[in-house]
């Protein structure tokens, strides 16, 4: 019957590779971790308010349509609350994807295409989302009509 020894007793070394340095990686991973808790919990109450406030209040989904949202569009408090909502959501889950990289991608080279991909995929809907929610105009004009489907307090142009 053979024993096995405790762990990091006798000889037994970690790799050099392994070892943590104490370079700005280890505050970064630090942080992005901490990070990922702290928007997970923000993400839960932002997530499970924008349901409710969509789904329970006032006739339900039933009352979702484009005057809806350009209603709750019209309010900062909305608009900053969606905005929250997006850039968390993707921060967040770019920072999951990179781990994921970080720990499935084993060439240097794979793993900087792959995340400058993520990055710029990332920015690209996090500034396309961010104009939408602050140039949204909820009362669209074509060739000088109110276009069909408006909401009922856009006045006629």
């Amino acid at each position: 019957m053979s024993t096995i020894q405790a762990p990091r007793s006798g000889n037994s070394r970690i790799a050099p590779q392994y070892r943590r340095t104490s370079g700005s990686k280890g505050n970064f991973e630090m942080f992005a971790w901490l990070f990922m808790r702290l928007s997970g919990v923000v993400l839960v109450v932002l997530i499970f308010g924008h349901l409710f406030v969509n789904l329970m209040v006032g006739q339900g989904i039933h009352a979702i349509d484009f005057g809806f949202v350009a209603g709750k569009w019209a309010d900062p408090f909305w608009q900053f609350w969606d905005l929250a909502m997006l850039w968390l959501a993707f921060l967040h889950g770019s920072n999951g994807v990179r781990t994921i990289i970080n720990d499935y991608a084993e060439k240097d080279s794979t793993r900087r295409v792959l995340k400058t991909l993520l990055y710029v995929a990332s920015a690209v809907v996090v500034v396309l989302g961010t104009l939408v929610i602050f140039t949204f105009d909820p009362c669209p004009v074509l060739n000088g009509q109110l276009m069909d489907g408006a909401p009922s307090f856009c006045p006629a142009p």
